[in-house]
């Protein structure tokens, strides 16, 4: 069977959709060296055990369209892609993938077909979820009901009435198609026995929808309208049975007013849409991820739109069930393309096996049952990029053992273009204002990462690796570097703070800035004033410091901020992996908006308008951001 290897219109709009299956390069890092080394940061062994990959033994032959009935009586369909020879179906039974998509079956990379998978012996069933592609029902993005779904593919994939599935089943696929896994392996269906999602959200709401408290317009009114768009495809039965395809785009075209328009009005006037609270936990496989009781190996971005929480997922995981992480310098829309095979030259990979190969391996051990001593040997826990070194780190954890949360202290004048600094004394001078600026970020790394999920670096933009114009929107703070500083983990940014307005934002990013003053984003976080309130049960302290903060973000705890009155703020900033080399500089930069990412609820946004924001740092206000420095 033809492989996909190059950049077609097609598969560029179907990436663009399912945000990860298309062939397109990693994002460059900071300073990267592309010629990749690699350390290891525990005593973990990694030392090829002589393991290669099975060779192809079969053809790919698909029965399209076979029709599943869900328990409630909805009828969604998949194309069963079975082992061949000579053009047809092999004799016998095979354990089988399933693939569970709502970019449509039939198109390419949004699919995530694997032949590499069904040429050695898997076959794999590929469904359209309820309400999209050729499945009927209506569309509501992991709902329970869709969920529940999730779980009857599994076991009807793995009954012994399918006479091509030997009752083993494991599951692969990326974005929505690595999310629905988590949902379907916390039911624990009879028959599932290893998971490989690739880019997975662990939290709707903090992930993505209200990153911060603010809404995601940067990526979610796109990913809405790709799923609408897919699911408006004629089927690819309307030539067999027209009135079936005609019923079922009467299906999709009644939902998009019920269901996307709807959720995104709610959101934007401030309704309930516009807070965390069931809606959104029912979407939130990390909700449920400690009911996840296979194996699962987790392949996550550092510039994924899902970077906060695939490191989550994975320490979740590892304390229950055999579990890997690979964490790549990766934006979502190219998150996945080491994993489906698709190489892409000057692409950071990991080294040794390739992600594919490991994703043949990993099934073949956990769902084919076959012993693999060498497994723990070869692939370590956790193996990330880190920016700045070029590095490949190879560790036992994730944050790398012997990491410690350090303190380092806003001080000094800060003003628009002329940065103060970071101390790990105690910090004097202030307050410094924080001018506001609705469009502040549209010219830094966030544009890249959250409108279009990726997609925008093939435009070139400049602002992608420096943002020192940006930088020049708000104040920034500076730590001159002397000797390699690495930074693995969450970081938090405690900030005390004064408005005039009831309400506001901070954007706080982590930048490495060259000796030529070039400032490189390696993460940033985001929160708004008036949902400061923390959940101290879900907080997370480490070394006498808060330095992983979780904000309920509901209605209920929503409060207005007192006028010209300094209160302390904690921002969660996403998990960055880098080393900030000698002669560097380490930046914090502030600013008051994050635009196009994210965008305020028109009553957040009234209450916002026109008003900046003061930083206060002298000893009585101490503002400081909690750094993971690894060893």
């Amino acid at each position: 069977m033809r492989r996909v290897t190059r950049w077609t219109a097609p598969l560029a709009i179907a990436a663009l959709s399912l945000g990860t299956a298309a062939p397109v390069h990693a994002a460059p890092s900071v300073q990267t060296t592309l010629a990749a080394r690699t350390t290891t940061a525990s005593p973990t062994a990694w030392a090829p055990s002589g393991w290669t990959p099975r060779p192809a033994a079969y053809q790919v032959t698909t029965e399209k369209d076979v029709t599943l009935t869900m328990s409630d009586g909805v009828r969604l369909v998949a194309d069963v892609r079975r082992p061949a020879r000579d053009g047809r179906p092999a004799p016998g039974r095979f354990p089988v993938i399933v693939t569970m998509t709502p970019y449509n079956k039939t198109l390419p990379g949004a699919n995530m077909a694997s032949d590499r998978l069904v040429q050695r012996g898997y076959v794999q069933v590929i469904v359209d979820v309820r309400g999209t592609g050729g499945s009927h029902g209506k569309w509501e993005a992991f709902s329970a009901r869709e969920q529940r779904d999730g779980a009857e593919v599994v076991e009807w994939a793995a009954s012994r009435e399918r006479p091509w599935s030997d009752g083993r089943v494991g599951m692969v696929g990326a974005s929505y198609g690595g999310i629905n896994q988590l949902f379907t392996a916390a039911q624990r269906p009879k028959g599932l026995k290893a998971l490989f999602p690739v880019v997975p959200m662990g939290d709707a709401y903090r992930d993505v929808i209200g990153t911060g408290g603010q809404l995601g317009l940067g990526f979610v009114p796109m990913w809405l309208a790709a799923v609408t768009l897919t699911s408006v495809l004629p089927p690819t039965y309307s030539g067999a049975d027209p009135a079936r395809a005609a019923e079922v785009l009467r299906e999709h075209f009644g939902n998009i007013g019920d269901f996307q328009i709807a959720m995104l009005l709610e959101a934007l006037t401030g309704g309930e849409r516009a807070f965390d609270g069931p809606f959104y936990r029912t979407r939130s496989p990390l909700e449920v991820v400690d009911k996840v009781n296979v194996p699962t190996f987790v392949v996550g971005g550092e510039f994924d739109i899902f970077q906060r929480s695939e490191p989550m997922l994975y320490q979740r995981l590892a304390r229950r069930v055999p579990a890997r992480f690979v964490y790549g310098p990766w934006y979502h829309i190219d998150g996945a393309s080491p994993a489906l095979g698709v190489t892409i030259p000057g692409t950071p990979v990991p080294p040794g096996p390739s992600l594919q190969d490991l994703m043949l391996r990993w099934f073949d051990r956990y769902v084919r049952e076959i012993p693999d001593p060498g497994l723990d040997k070869d692939v370590p826990p956790v193996t990330y990029f880190e920016n700045g070194s070029g590095r490949w780190v190879k560790t036992a954890q994730w944050p790398p053992a012997g990491t410690r949360y350090q303190a380092f202290r806003l001080s000094g004048r800060a003003v628009p273009g002329r940065p103060g600094s970071l101390t790990t004394g105690q910090g004097t001078g202030g307050p410094d204002h924080v001018p506001w600026n609705p469009f502040a970020g549209l010219c830094s790394r966030s544009t890249i990462q959250w409108a279009g999920a990726g997609f925008l670096k093939y435009l070139g933009l400049s602002c992608e690796h420096d943002n020192s114009q940006n930088d020049d929107l708000g104040v920034a703070y500076d730590l001159p570097v002397r000797a390699p500083l690495r930074l693995t983990g969450p970081i938090n940014a405690h900030l005390v703070v004064s408005s005039a307005a009831r309400d506001g934002q901070l954007t706080v990013r982590v930048e490495d800035v060259a000796p030529d003053g070039k400032a490189t984003q390696l993460t940033s976080g985001w929160q708004v004033l008036s949902l400061r309130a923390l959940d101290d049960a879900r907080t997370v302290r480490r070394d006498g410091m808060i330095v992983q903060p979780y904000h309920p973000y509901t209605k209920a705890s929503a409060k207005a901020m007192p006028r010209h009155t300094p209160v302390a703020v904690d921002v969660e900033v996403f998990p960055i992996a880098a080393e900030i080399k000698p002669g560097h500089r380490l930046r914090v930069s502030i600013q008051t908006a994050d635009f196009p990412h994210l965008f305020p609820p028109l009553p957040q946004l009234g209450d916002s308008i026109g008003k900046g924001l003061k930083i206060w740092h002298d000893p009585s206000h101490p503002s400081w951001v909690a750094l993971p420095v690894s060893p």
